[in-house]
């Protein structure tokens, strides 16, 4: 989650020549880490005369906060969990330009895809601008995104668009301290590692490392292959994916759907009426971290072997369609 870095300047798409290849970038960020992200993506193809960018910024009618006020984060998940996004402020877009390519940047709430980029997919220019169009998701989370993208990947057939490529950009911390360093960052603003923790978030060489989907995607669009139906960044290590997280992200997914329909229930987004219930279950997560999910985690590490042929399906399954292949990471980086 990000905090909004000053935006470069927008452009009007219908102004471009038809031999310029026109890009539409669209950004959400609070803490400022995807916006980095995008921006180590967008720098080759904003450099080169022959392609065009234009940037949209996704801005919520009432802005989410960063840092998170403690009990206003876990206010947000149920409206996340159920893909009921708040709107949109107005876009600059109106659904009648015509671009070649679209990069959509986004984060994972709740084991879903943040509310913004959801409110987006669900707005009617989503489907005018999107429809037949090749699209490059990125995705920058702690870790667990398998069944967030599941439900994107949806949102994106419902608008009749064309994923094409997808790059996964996870915390590279112990899985153990990010449950630490994740929710401190988010809701106190600490970003720094602390008591022999590594600091939250992507390191500075992954999102450096990123400039190379720019470049790759810059050549590609010169030779006109995102017309076509082959993912633009095979063999630059855009995915690695672990389905060992599948069972656990299906389980926090029922958890979240369930507990969030009751809150729903009781009121909507900031009404005092969730309070309680949000604070109740705080108290179950933190029941259920301490006591079932090392039982879970144990468990699954015993019957791995058992499933390791499953393992590999459903790995290849998720790092489709760009994959974690590296034989042409050498091309592109610097």
């Amino acid at each position: 989650m990000t905090s909004s870095l000053s935006s470069p300047p927008r452009t009007d798409p219908a102004a471009a020549p038809r031999s310029v290849k026109r890009v539409l970038v669209l950004r959400y960020s609070q803490s400022g880490q995807l916006d980095e992200v995008a921006e180590q993506i967008v720098a080759p193809l904003r450099a080169d005369p022959s392609i065009q960018v234009h940037e949209e910024t996704l801005r919520p009618q009432k802005p989410y906060p960063f840092p998170w006020p403690f009990l206003t984060f876990f206010d947000a998940f149920p409206e996340s969990a159920h893909m009921k996004p708040q709107p949109l402020a107005p876009l600059s877009l109106t659904g009648e330009e015509d671009f070649d390519l679209i990069v959509l940047p986004y984060q994972v709430w709740f084991l879903a895809p943040s509310q913004p980029v959801a409110a987006f997919l669900k707005h009617p220019v989503a489907a005018r601008l999107l429809t037949g169009k090749p699209v490059v998701t990125v995705i920058a989370c702690r870790n667990m995104w398998l069944l967030a993208h599941e439900k994107l990947k949806g949102m994106l057939d419902d608008v009749g668009a064309r994923l094409i490529d997808n790059v996964v950009l996870t915390d590279p911390g112990p899985t153990l301290a990010t449950f630490f360093t994740t929710p401190a960052w988010l809701i106190w603003g600490r970003k720094r590692g602390f008591w022999g923790m590594p600091d939250a978030g992507l390191s500075t060489a992954q999102i450096r490392g990123t400039a190379r989907f720019g470049r790759a995607l810059r050549d590609a669009l010169h030779s006109g292959q995102e017309r076509g139906t082959q993912p633009l960044l095979a063999g630059l290590g855009a995915v690695r994916a672990d389905a060992k997280l599948l069972i656990s992200e299906k389980a926090g997914t029922r958890s979240f759907y369930l507990w969030g329909k009751l809150i729903m229930a009781a009121g909507g987004p900031g009404a005092w009426q969730r309070k309680p219930l949000l604070l109740l279950y705080v108290l179950f997560l933190i029941a259920l971290i301490v006591t079932v999910v090392p039982v879970s985690l144990t468990l699954q590490a015993l019957l791995r072997p058992l499933f390791r042929g499953w393992l590999t399906k459903m790995t290849a399954q998720f790092e489709c369609p760009s994959g974690s292949a590296t034989d042409r990471t050498a091309l592109y980086d610097n």
